[in-house]
């Protein structure tokens, strides 16, 4: 239920702005978002108006007011009209659980309009919407410059700002000298997880742990379960000396706060280079041994656009982060953060136990395989992953990896022990890979495409899989849980 903040006279016409019944319910479906309405909603600069999500527990009470009119003969035969007769009907609809409030302001609405010599203004929404493949000359017509502001407020509702005069000092007051010791605030305080950051360029890497990073484990691996996972983790960095984060959490259930202590104590992290992003092993060095190229990192991004078939909406893998789900930070009741103190950790395993109860120990905190391994056939989870080349379980992929075998001369920067351009013939042939699999589950999306180009994609890929039962199908299209960006969000957890 929510408070329409207008007068109603045309119930599809409200449904409209709110974008309608299946806007509400995927609004409805997640209790994060906000409703948005929007007063113009076949405008596209429109700046919506947004409400906020309230549990509450009423009922819902359709009240209708019938008017009857009374007549009555007077002695002229004149009728008079008398004061009408009026009932209200009253009807309990139902219960509501949760309801949305407009309680903010509506921002600045800014609109195509052209301001001509006469002062008249005149719609320029025919000359800036490109509601069909135009031709050249619809680009080069000479129109006035209209820009709608690349950000509006973040705020909608009023915030009390108190205004403080500036420090007067006494007179003879001389600024201290500018120095470390003397500054408040200079930079915030490095987290105390102790990592060792290794750029591709380094001569030497190292062969031990800080002596910090030590201590801050032992101090926390009190219980038999983390001197459990301690060995588990030796034993993947025996088999395979580099490893991403996310296939550490997919081979281990580990707490992600013990993980931030565990991965310092036994390796180090290469910020730059064909394998950054990832952990290795202390005391291996990939820069020397060829072998090492299967676990180089690779950047994969799904393509879209209408080149290549599908936009983005039409995509099946949605994106993992959107400015259009921005909550405003003042209007919206965010989640109490908690913080995990080493007490916490030494207790079992923090704040999400409660929550993650009902799993099993042994997958608690487990991911899915697919947020490391790339299979033919299934879509990833998210537009954008970080794959390790042994990862990539495709046969025609690993021939790509392989072909210069017994041949790597030098390790580059960009490439490794690759060959040259290897990267982007492994994006290339993935991106189609996933282009059939869209294709496969919602033809509708290249209906429009030619049968030469159907043959010629036909010729470059062919995936010699049959489709997987309507299960597992139905489960590549959902994102796996708990996936982070790694090249954004890891590095911020250890400086």
């Amino acid at each position: 239920c929510w408070g329409y903040p207008g007068l109603v006279r045309d119930v599809g016409a409200m449904l409209r702005t709110l974008g309608g019944e299946q806007g509400v319910s995927r609004i409805y479906a997640d209790p994060a978002k906000r409703l948005e309405l929007y007063f113009r909603p076949k405008d596209p600069y429109c700046h919506p108006v947004c409400a906020n999500r309230f549990p509450t527990s009423t009922v819902l009470l359709k009240v209708r007011r019938r008017t009857k009119k009374k007549k009555k003969q007077q002695q002229s035969d004149t009728e008079e009209q008398t004061q009408p007769e009026v009932q209200f009907e009253m009807e309990i609809l139902g219960t509501v659980t949760t309801l949305y409030k407009f309680q903010g302001m509506s921002d600045f609405q800014y609109l195509a309009m052209h301001s001509g010599p006469d002062g008249k203004q005149t719609s320029m929404y025919d000359k800036v919407l490109m509601l069909k493949p135009e031709k050249e000359e619809f680009f080069n017509r000479e129109l006035p410059l209209y820009i709608p502001p690349p950000i509006f407020s973040r705020l909608d509702t009023p915030v009390d700002y108190f205004y403080r005069p500036d420090i007067q000092h006494r007179e003879g007051y001389n600024n201290p000298q500018v120095s470390g010791e003397n500054l408040i605030g200079l930079s915030r305080a490095r987290r105390p997880h102790n990592a060792i950051f290794v750029n591709f360029d380094d001569e030497e890497i190292p062969t031990k742990p800080l002596d910090a990073a030590v201590q801050t484990w032992k101090k926390v691996c009190t219980s038999p379960v983390d001197k459990k996972v301690e060995e588990e983790l030796r034993k993947l960095f025996e088999v395979r000396p580099v490893w991403s984060r996310n296939a550490v959490k997919a081979n281990i259930s580990v707490h992600p706060d013990k993980l931030k202590l565990l991965l310092p104590y036994l390796a180090y992290y290469m910020l730059t280079g064909p394998w950054r992003s990832l952990w290795v092993r202390f005391g291996y060095d990939p820069r020397k041994h060829p072998e090492a190229k299967i676990y180089q990192v690779l950047d994969f991004r799904i393509r879209c656009g209408m080149k290549y078939g599908y936009a983005p909406n039409d995509m099946p893998v949605k994106a993992k982060r959107s400015t259009y789900n921005y909550s405003l930070p003042i209007t919206v009741k965010k989640p109490v953060s908690h913080t995990v103190s080493v007490h916490d950790l030494k207790q079992g395993l923090g704040i999400s136990a409660a929550s993650s109860a009902k799993k099993p120990p042994c997958s608690r905190y487990k991911l899915k395989e697919s947020i490391y391994i790339f299979r033919e056939g299934a879509l990833p989870p998210y537009r954008q992953m970080f794959y390790q080349l042994c990862d990539l379980n495709v046969e025609s992929l690993q021939k790509i990896i392989h072909r210069n075998d017994g041949a790597e001369s030098e390790c580059t920067e960009r490439d490794g022990w690759c060959l040259p351009k290897t990267s982007d013939e492994l994006r290339d042939t993935m991106s189609l890979m996933i282009k059939q699999i869209i294709r496969s589950t919602r033809p509708a999306l290249f209906s429009n495409t030619t049968s030469s180009e159907d043959g010629k994609e036909q010729m470059a890929y062919e995936s010699g899989e049959d489709e997987d039962d309507e299960e597992e199908e139905e489960e590549d299209f959902k994102p796996s849980d708990g996936s982070e960006n790694e090249m954004e969000t890891e590095i911020l957890d250890y400086v």
